[in-house]
């Protein structure tokens, strides 16, 4: 009788999604491996990689990585693996985990030191000579330090991916893996800064003073409204450009992926009805660019409803919000004002958006479901009753991700050494990254670039340079 483990342990239809690494030292003996893989392969788990990793007279030392379903099933493995007396375990580890030991950043000198003169050269005495430059011509920092290629990311852990706040040491492997993207695809060199404050007149004094070492401010998961006060605050008091990412890297690439969806489906930015559900930092952002674009008629939502002139329980940046949209004032429910829509912009939370709801939406409906992982509606159910679809994630088409915005548009901030960022650079930016996709090649499951697209990052860094060089002749 063949026995389906899925069902015995009542996980079937379940995705083997979550990777465990053992390392484990195993005696030499005939079978002691076999035993150990016959072992695994009682519960419901796939083998992946098996790495030798050691070998000695006595034992060999392997690494064996499995996908199983949860970290359940992990775990009792791991247990039955214990029960095997030729075998130790010298740890057992959450793939994901394994790869973040020891951190993923490094700093490495550009130049070597072999010798005295290299010494001499690079510290002192020759290193006096650099400095005494910079002091007579202190614009002469960004030729000779590393401020010229430089950018911070800050934040004070208040609102860290989904996860809410959870403070600065819980935030740094999400700053670490920031920086990681800014040297992948636009070499720059950026570095975590993870505050311990979220006092606002803190978080700006701290960043005024570490202003010499770094040619830009990238802030980070710093909640909303605090995050705004932060960034215009820095952006007045600062010589470097500031850029809060959560807002304007994703109302960047949210304009870039309209500007080629209503190209597809033939519709006038002063025509079309947009929906927006979720009026926080990056909601806010993405209705100015879209005003911007020229697009009149934005209808925002939040967890009271949509936000209309008359309501009293709006903060200043709200308050902004309703002076600004909702030109006809519409009020109701989502799914009441959703009606004769023509875009739904989600950027709040999962399962908000009906089918029902779309189809009430105009002919060639464009849905933006943007929360992560979970989005506002599953693409799936949307597909039978809107044009285009575009989600957070990586495993559907249209992904929408910030990585696609602050590479190039740092390496264009840099490049230029402009000190602020404009509404026009911004612009420019969402032109770049639409642009990136010829208008031949445009399809309803290809609206905006891959994020491996080596082009993206040139465009934007292109753009952002071109638009601050006309700005200064002006």
């Amino acid at each position: 009788m063949v026995i389906n483990i899925m069902s015995h342990y009542n996980i079937e239809n379940q995705p083997l999604e979550y990777q465990y690494t053992f390392r484990i030292k195993l005696k030499n003996k005939i079978g002691v491996l076999a035993k150990t893989t016959n072992i695994i392969a009682e519960f419901p788990a796939e083998f992946g990689a098996i790495d030798t990793i050691e070998v000695t007279k006595e034992y060999t030392i392997r690494d064996i990585t499995i996908k199983t379903v949860n970290e359940e099933i992990a775990k009792q493995i791991e247990n039955a693996l214990l029960q095997f007396k030729d075998i130790e375990i010298i740890y057992a580890v959450d793939h994901i985990l394994l790869n973040h030991l020891g951190g993923k950043l490094e700093i490495k000198s550009k130049k070597p030191i072999f010798n005295r003169e290299d010494l001499s050269i690079f510290y002192t005495p020759g290193v006096a000579k650099v400095c005494n430059e910079i002091y007579k011509y202190p614009e002469k920092v960004y030729d000779f330090t590393i401020k010229c290629n430089s950018v911070a990311v800050v934040t004070d852990g208040s609102a860290v991916l989904g996860l809410g706040n959870l403070g600065p040491e819980a935030a740094l492997p999400v700053m670490e893996g920031k920086a990681m993207l800014f040297k992948t695809f636009a070499n720059i060199d950026a570095f975590p800064i993870c505050l311990k404050t979220q006092n606002v007149e803190e978080i700006i004094h701290i960043v005024k003073q570490i202003e010499p070492v770094f040619g830009g401010i990238n802030l980070e998961d710093i909640a909303a409204p605090r995050c705004f006060e932060i960034e215009e605050r820095l952006t007045k008091e600062l010589n470097i450009p500031v850029f809060h990412d959560d807002q304007h890297g994703t109302a960047i690439v949210v304009t870039a992926a309209i500007i080629n969806a209503l190209k597809i489906v033939q519709k006038k930015y002063e025509d079309v009805k947009v929906i927006l559900v979720g009026v926080g930092a990056a909601g806010i952002a993405c209705t100015k660019m879209l005003l911007q674009l020229g697009i009149k008629n934005i209808i925002g939502f939040d967890r009271n409803g949509a936000v209309t002139k008359d309501r009293k329980d709006l903060n200043q940046y709200k308050r902004w919000f309703a002076e600004n949209t909702n030109p006809y004032n519409e009020k109701g429910s989502l799914e009441e004002v959703i009606k004769g829509s023509d875009i739904f912009i989600g950027l709040s939370g999962p399962n908000i958006l009906s089918v029902e709801s779309i189809k009430k939406m105009n002919k060639d409906a464009i849905i933006f479901a943007l929360s992560n992982p979970d989005p506002e509606i599953k693409p799936e159910l949307a597909q039978p009753y809107a044009k285009i679809i575009a989600t957070g994630r990586s495993d559907y088409p249209n992904q929408i991700n910030n990585v696609l915005c602050f590479p190039g548009l740092f390496r264009g901030l840099l490049d230029s050494r402009t000190k602020y960022i404009t509404d026009e650079i911004k612009l420019a930016a969402s032109y770049a990254i639409a642009k990136t996709i010829p208008e031949d090649q445009l399809m309803p499951d290809y609206i905006i670039p891959s994020v491996f697209d080596p082009m993206v990052a040139q465009n934007v860094a292109k753009a952002v340079i071109s638009t601050v060089q006309k700005q200064k002749s002006n």
